[in-house]
């Protein structure tokens, strides 16, 4: 019956599973079995009224007692929140303030809420819960059952005003609610309350608004019903705002037809990295639920094979494929098959390349005028092809066309003409904001080419005599642009020397980095030089390279390098194939450390440990940003993407941010031109602030005569308790008077060494003179230093010495400095060699 199947979750099987269970039972009901005038029937009881807010049961209680698994003790819960008797949000309220524990006392409440939903602890609780909160009276995050502390999100509302949370802040309550609240605690709170009331008005927090846009009824049913989903492979998600606000926003314009009956279309632009996948499976699930568009079929098209396997698999594990079946039956293997699933198929959800419809719209059958196909193009920045996209229109003329990109083509905003206006933006600086990618940091490391610049002309200059100022200009030209100063061994090897250097100076054990290329020559070439240094495994990813060219000899030996490093490493095997082993090689093997690309691997790839992209490739507008958003995942080691550049792209980034933030302002009323500025900051600016975070750590210890004396130090820190008179005159309880100079100083020592560590792999901060070596020496001196002291307070105060990030770094803090400038100087003098050689070697 209905009560035994919610009452018995199934944990046996894991709590992802048994909360999935619970959640299908929501949102589908329960079938049970009856006998009615000795009929059999199976009606469905629905446990959640979701057409009728009002008709369900909404209530809360504070400190909850949940006996803990075993029955030995039990967990209280801040609070817990209940629909229909069912726990649907747990919450955890801290106070702003600190405690004993060194963290943010947001993490703390996320930390509680994740221990708590282990198979020890009060797993039962949460087998049932849809949303949970982390709060501390200023502000407050929110995720669902299974969720990494790195993905507990803010909450950004975009239908509620301010002015709506100041009056739900402000609103005077009954007596009777006042009773309710109060008549359980000490008498002293409710006084507390009356005077905090009878002060004016109260200002509007963070947490305010968390509380009020998520947990009012509405909201809470809507996020649950349309904004959860079960993935295979992460488990259970929960929308981010930007997600919400933007199939809001779309399902309101697919709703909407013109004249001739077709449904409207536009453009989601979410910045690379912001869950663009998941957003299309949010979307699929809220259309099958839409009353209004339950009957519409679903199109995804993309312009890659590897993107095409990759959505039908977040579908998949997503839910909206039931099985394998349904699976392969929705991809469209060909074009012939994709016409006939277009005009008489029946299939839900379809995948197709874009490419497709160009064999496919030869057909006359691939043609279907119905106003129920929703056409989702991923990556709506490369499907402009204007062959491709009319046969698209030709083929579903009444269809609604949504584009999903994170970049925009820019060229007359392409995008955005062919698809309609941007329906819903979410920004590269909102995202940075809301820790939803990691910040970008970038250096330029460009080698001098230009110091023999006038050798290379005089040089140039000779050689060409003969020749007009025209054809001179135009071998010139075509010199350059053929790359081969770019191309040159001398300056490959040396690049890849510094490479090697940064990469294991300064990249944390477990994170990866990738090389970007402009050609499979230079690919194999840095590959060469890498393996020579034999520091760590790299591995090229590329096409297969066209065998007709560069041949001279039949002599094996003189086989063009290129092919020949793609006979001696894949031969005959599947490029598909060895592209798919190095990607699950990079992700799972610690071992291979870097992949050099040219072609690929630039756009879609999303690998979190991917840290670091060294940029020796000229990029531009939509592929400049892609490939550097590769860097910006997150994961629990990265402070920073880093992006090295040895081409000098930083005014082609300063002119692709402004032609972002151009076309933000044209197409998106009252949208922030400032919201892109973000993108990147240089490495140059963060360790210019290392004189105040200095200054900042040592003010903690003014009062120190000799700063050399470790205990002098630690006597400023270490725990002193003393008696404090409870505030309901009760009693006393023990506090640490020097409890928040401690969490001050390992706040100001976090910041310090995060800041020395962006310092030290800056070529550009040995050069600085505002920095003298006897600076760089000191700052690192002073990490050691300190480091250790944190240990000792740790101890002294008797927290738990987890070795943090910084601890299992001070040795690289430590090594990185006397070889990298003289691995810096090498670089710059090389340089002038370099163009020599080059010189020579063309003549």
């Amino acid at each position: 019956n209905v009560i035994a199947e919610l009452c018995s979750p199934a944990l046996n099987e894991g709590l992802n599973v048994a909360n999935e269970k619970i959640y299908n039972h929501l949102l589908y009901g329960i079938s049970v079995r009856e006998f009615i005038d000795g009929k059999k029937i199976n009606p469905t009881i629905q446990i959640i009224d979701w057409n009728n807010v009002d008709n369900n049961s909404f209530l809360y209680t504070e400190e909850l007692t949940v006996q803990r698994t075993g029955g030995v003790d039990s967990r209280r819960p801040d609070i817990v929140c209940f629909v229909n008797g069912l726990p649907f949000a747990v919450i955890e309220a801290k106070r702003p303030d600190g405690h004993a524990k060194k963290a943010p006392t947001i993490e703390e409440g996320v930390s509680q809420n994740i221990r708590n939903q282990r198979n020890d602890e009060i797993p039962h609780l949460f087998a049932y819960s849809q949303l949970l909160f982390s709060i501390n009276g200023a502000d407050g995050r929110y995720a669902t059952q299974g969720t990494e502390l790195k993905f507990w999100a803010p909450w950004r509302e975009e239908e509620l005003n301010e002015g709506e949370f100041y009056t739900a802040k402000n609103k005077t309550l009954s007596e009777e609610a006042k009773a309710s609240l109060f008549s359980h605690r000490p008498k002293h709170d409710r006084e507390w309350y009356e005077n905090l009331i009878a002060g004016g008005e109260l200002a509007v927090t963070d947490q305010d608004r968390l509380i009020v846009s998520l947990l009012s009824p509405a909201r809470l049913i809507e996020m649950t019903r349309f904004y959860v989903l079960f993935d295979k492979k992460v488990g259970k998600v929960a929308a981010r705002y930007q997600q919400v606000f933007g199939i809001k926003r779309l399902i309101e314009r697919i709703n909407t037809k013109d004249k001739k009956g077709a449904r409207e279309g536009g453009v989601i632009w979410h910045t690379t990295g912001s869950g663009k996948s998941f957003t299309m499976v949010f979307l699929s699930k809220a259309l099958i639920l839409q009353e209004t568009l339950k009957q519409c079929r679903i199109v995804v098209v993309t312009d890659r094979v590897d993107l095409e396997g990759q959505l039908s698999k977040t579908f998949s594990s997503g839910g909206e494929l039931a099985s394998r079946k349904d699976k392969e039956a929705a991809i469209a293997t060909s074009g012939k098959r994709l016409a006939e699933q277009i005009s008489k198929g029946n299939e839900r959800i379809i995948f197709s390349i874009i490419n497709k419809f160009a064999i496919a719209a030869k057909m006359p059958e691939c043609h279907n005028p119905s106003a129920d196909i929703i056409v989702l193009v991923d990556e709506g920045h490369r499907s402009q092809g204007g062959e491709n996209y009319i046969r698209m229109r030709q083929a579903l003329p009444n269809a609604s066309f949504i584009a999903f990109t994170g970049t925009p083509l820019l060229k007359d905003e392409k995008t955005v003409s062919k698809f309609g206006s941007i329906v819903h933006a979410y920004t590269m600086q909102m995202a940075v904001e809301d820790k939803a990618v990691t910040p970008l940091l970038y250096e330029e490391r460009v080698p001098d080419l230009d110091v023999n610049e006038r050798a290379i002309d005089s040089w140039f200059d000779r050689i060409t005599e003969g020749l007009t100022e025209e054809q001179k200009t135009d071998l010139k030209n075509k010199f350059a642009k053929k790359g081969h100063v770019y191309q040159s061994e001398d300056r490959i090897r040396l690049i890849a020397y510094d490479i090697a250097n940064h990469f294991v100076k300064n990249i944390d054990d477990g994170l990866k980095g990738q090389l970007a290329c402009d050609s499979k020559l230079s690919a194999v070439k840095y590959k060469q030089f890498m393996d020579e240094l034999g520091l760590f495994e790299s591995a090229i990813v590329m096409s297969a390279p066209d065998t007709r060219e560069g041949n001279t000899d039949v002599d094996e030996s003189t086989v063009p390098e290129v092919a020949k490093w793609w006979k001696e490493n894949i031969g005959s095997e599947d490029e598909k194939a060895y592209t798919k082993n190095i990607v699950k090689r990079f992700e799972e093997d610690d071992d291979l450390k870097i992949l050099i690309v040219v072609d690929k691997l630039l756009t879609g790839f999303d690998e979190p440990k991917n840290t670091v992209l060294y940029i020796d490739k000229p990029l531009k507008d939509h592929t400049l940003i892609q490939a550097i958003a590769r860097v910006n995942r997150l994961h629990e080691k990265k402070k920073f993407g880093l992006l090295i550049d040895y081409r000098g792209i930083l005014a082609e980034l300063d002119t692709t941010i402004a032609k972002y933030q151009d076309l933000a302002k044209r197409t998106q009323g009252g949208f922030d031109i400032d919201d892109l500025a973000g993108l990147y900051h240089q490495m140059n600016t963060e360790y210019k602030k290392l004189p105040m975070f200095y200054k900042n750590l040592w003010a903690i210890f003014k009062k120190v005569k000799n700063k050399g004396d470790i205990e002098q130090l630690r006597q400023v820190i270490i725990p002193k308790m003393q008696e404090r008179s409870l505030s309901d005159g009760s009693g006393v309880e023990m506090v640490d008077t020097n409890l928040k100079i401690r969490e001050d100083f390992y706040d100001c020592l976090s910041e310090f060494a995060n800041c020395l560590k962006v310092a030290l792999q800056s070529a550009s901060f040995y050069e600085d003179r505002s920095f003298s070596e006897e600076d760089r020496k000191h700052y690192k001196e002073t990490v050691k230093q300190l480091t250790s002291l944190r240990q000792m307070a740790r101890a002294d105060a008797g927290e738990t010495i987890d070795y943090d990030e910084y601890s299992d770094q001070v040795k690289k803090l430590m090594d990185n400095g006397s070889g990298s400038k003289v691995i810096v100087m090498i670089f710059l003098l090389l340089n002038v060699s370099t163009a020599v050689r080059i010189a020579e070697k063309t003549a």
